[in-house]
């Protein structure tokens, strides 16, 4: 489902610039770059805030994009980087139709905002995807449940780089702390894991089907 989106993404949003959210994003980061997990903080955009060094080497094989590179935006990666399924494995039913139904619940709550409009715009480009967002994901959305749209302890498939590694799937843990949620910030951290569960056949959803 990813495209190449055109043009250049717009500017994020400066934090506030005051020495006591300085120190404390400057401590956090500290205490980020300890997880051995991949872990980003995003704003309600997606842009990226903060990644720790596990997030950069999990997503490391991702080429030059101008407008989705990983520790940039993760909503535009996810949507719109060609190398992202490479990473994020059964990248449309499992991390771009949850990502699409989040991407929705933010442009209704944030409707003026001018980068979410730009991916608003970007989606439009692509028919297939287009497509996927205004006809495929609400009959997606009422099929699987909103659980499955909810990143918060969903256990999603991926392909870990990393050849020392048998990890095959990882469980989103996504925290919001007071501090954090007065900045409209959230962090996902990615819990690396081996499956432990034979995955039935066929469970990648195509949710527009293919032209006879």
């Amino acid at each position: 489902m990813a495209f190449q989106a055109g043009g250049r993404r717009p500017a994020p949003r400066p934090a506030p610039a005051t020495p006591e959210t300085l120190a404390y994003l400057q401590d956090y980061a500290a205490l980020m770059e300890a997880v051995p997990h991949p872990s980003v903080l995003v704003d309600h955009r997606w842009d990226v805030v903060l990644a720790n060094g596990a997030f950069r080497t999990l997503f490391r094989g991702a080429g030059p994009h101008p407008t989705a590179m990983p520790d940039d935006n993760f909503l535009r990666f996810v949507l719109f980087h060609p190398d992202a399924p490479a990473v994020l494995a059964e990248h449309e039913a499992s991390w771009c139709l949850p990502m699409l139904a989040h991407f929705a619940a933010a442009l209704e709550r944030h409707g003026h905002d001018h980068a979410l409009q730009t991916v608003r715009r970007d989606i439009a480009q692509d028919p297939l995807m287009e497509a996927a967002y205004r006809q495929g994901l609400p009959h997606w959305v009422r099929a699987v449940g909103r659980a499955a749209v909810e990143h918060d302890g969903a256990v999603r498939p991926l392909h870990d780089p990393d050849p020392r590694r048998n990890a095959t799937e990882c469980r989103v843990v996504v925290e919001t702390p007071g501090s954090l949620a007065e900045l409209e910030y959230r962090r996902l951290t990615l819990v690396l894991r081996e499956t432990r569960r034979p995955r039935r056949a066929g469970s990648h959803l195509r949710v527009v089907p293919a032209a006879d």
